[in-house]
């Protein structure tokens, strides 16, 4: 996913012009987070991939993420 919304931060400063916190418009800072998002699954599905524990039937996996014994 790309950026469609251009990116034109702003920033507040403090009082010696220090660059403190950005501003950001909404429809851009929203994109920022689905590519975020986008790049968090990416990054769990590359590990899931190079992980070498065994496979797991999928109520099992279910099972075990909703806190129930197995």
């Amino acid at each position: 996913m790309q950026l469609t919304t251009q990116f034109l931060p702003q920033y507040l400063t403090d009082a010696e012009g220090n660059r403190i916190a950005v501003v950001l418009d909404l429809q851009a800072y929203h994109q920022m987070i689905e590519q975020i998002e986008e790049l968090e699954e990416l990054q769990a599905y590359d590990m899931a991939i190079a992980d070498d524990d065994d496979d797991i039937p999928f109520e099992t996996a279910i099972l075990e993420i909703e806190g129930q014994k197995v």
